[in-house]
């Protein structure tokens, strides 16, 4: 097995997850399990949609980019990429999503991240997936693809009233707001925690084994600090592609 601080290939990385023996396994999303950022491409979609209006769409565009800038916090801006949808009915959302999913964030799955979850699900490990995008995408992308239910799936939501969105905001699992939901799910202490950012650094810090997952450059500086390897499956899909 690779050493700590350094990069595991897709034999190492399986083998040492699985020989962990992990009983209770959490996934972030966006940059682990698949390339995309999904909660800000279902925005640019639905726009393309017409399932947002061009008004609300460029406000929010333009939030984003004061959110690159860093004068916008991550749970706000998550939080914001899912209340605009409010007024919208869940049922056309999730179909919505489920649309968006099939087409966009698909064909960037990471086949060694879907191989992994299949793989301890086998073994008879509970897996969750906790993420700051919104729950109709995730649960669109984790469900069929990687057999999470949505009894498993903790991510940025709303209220409904009726059916229908509004724009209250239940929860924005980011940074220390995901070991809160993991906590309030009744997983104090998580056999493996995966994620591929700084804002997953909290619920990592949870787990018995802390999986760094193409990490941003924050993360690897606390996984070399920390002696965590880390696994680039986004390389493999890189090389499928050629």
């Amino acid at each position: 097995m690779a050493a700590a601080g350094s990069t595991w290939s897709t034999e190492e990385w399986t083998a040492a997850v699985l020989a962990a023996k992990p009983r209770v396994a959490v996934f972030d999303c966006d940059g682990t399990l698949w390339e995309k950022d999904s909660g800000f491409e279902f925005m640019r979609w639905s726009l393309e949609q017409g399932l947002v209006s061009r008004h609300a769409s460029e406000w929010l565009s333009a939030r984003y980019r004061e959110y690159r800038a860093g004068t916008v916090d991550e749970a706000t801006i998550c939080g914001e990429m899912v209340q605009v949808y409010a007024g919208l009915r869940e049922a056309e959302l999730q179909q919505a999503a489920a649309q968006f999913f099939a087409s966009v964030v698909e064909p960037t799955i990471f086949p060694a991240m879907q191989q992994l979850v299949s793989a301890l699900q086998q073994d008879g490990c509970e897996i969750w997936a906790v993420s700051s995008t919104a729950d109709w995408v995730v649960e669109a992308g984790v469900g069929e693809r990687f057999s999470i239910g949505a009894e498993r799936v903790l991510a940025a939501r709303v209220k409904a009233v009726d059916g229908v969105a509004t724009g209250t905001l239940l929860a924005v699992p980011t940074d220390e707001a995901k070991a809160v939901a993991l906590r309030a799910a009744g997983i104090a202490e998580p056999d493996a925690v995966f994620g591929n950012s700084v804002h997953d650094l909290a619920m990592l810090e949870m787990a018995r084994r802390a999986y760094p997952v193409n990490p941003s450059e924050a993360l690897l500086a606390e996984a070399e600090q920390r002696g965590w390897p880390v696994f680039r499956p986004d390389r493999a899909l890189a090389a499928a592609r050629r």
